[in-house]
């Protein structure tokens, strides 16, 4: 993401905030917060899924990769089936993302570049590989969602996920809290009461608000 302009009414530039963090610990949730506290929500995930919606080239691209066996009948991406295969698969993890950030990327940029066009107060962009696929360099903050290892594996198996298949996607993502730990302006743990939580994240939205910024 290039560096952004001022928004309108001389309020100051959008600020950006990078939010990341290991599956189930609530990213989506702290996310959801801050687009109800006045954020324009970019969410990585959701623009990966739509990149590889039927009619798109990275369709193609992962059905050329992996086989034709990831592709229902209905033509569109088998992602349960898929998911199974590269969180126990590294190289095949590696080769998905090859193939799915470049496309998500410019539309990451286009929806970042919208909300600082709309003057929004700030915009979110969640992103599992934030720090790594170069998000949070153009991040004016950092956010690193955690919680303890019982909270998150019982979050995974109530979506819906067999315990087995929860343990490979924690596995996969191996000490990320720790490895992203340094990188992080605030770290936002999830593991307690969620009405602290929330109370905790309105205040380091305003507090992000309010920082200078250049």
């Amino acid at each position: 993401m290039s560096d952004g302009a001022r928004s309108p009414g001389g309020r100051g530039r959008t600020v950006r905030i990078g939010l990341t963090g290991p599956i189930g610990c609530g990213k989506s949730t702290i996310g959801r917060w801050l687009g109800e506290l006045g954020a324009v929500v970019v969410n990585a995930d959701d623009i990966a899924r739509r990149v590889t919606d039927v009619g798109e080239p990275a369709l193609d691209e992962v059905v050329a990769r992996f086989g034709g066996a990831y592709r229902r009948p209905d033509g569109s991406l088998d992602r349960a089936a898929l998911g199974r295969l590269v969180f126990s698969d590294q190289a095949a993890l590696r080769d998905l993302e090859a193939i799915v950030h470049p496309a998500v990327r410019p539309r990451i940029e286009a929806a970042v570049a919208g909300a600082e066009a709309g003057g929004a107060p700030a915009v979110v962009v969640e992103a599992i590989k934030l720090i790594e696929a170069g998000y949070a360099a153009a991040c004016d903050e950092v956010w690193l969602v955690t919680c303890d290892a019982e909270a998150q594996r019982r979050r995974l198996i109530g979506r819906g996920l067999p315990g087995e298949e929860a343990d490979q996607r924690i596995i996969a993502q191996g000490d990320l809290a720790t490895r992203l730990g340094p990188r992080a302006t605030r770290i936002v743990d999830t593991s307690g009461d969620s009405g602290a939580t929330r109370r905790s994240v309105t205040e380091a939205w305003e507090a992000a608000l309010e920082k200078p910024r250049s």
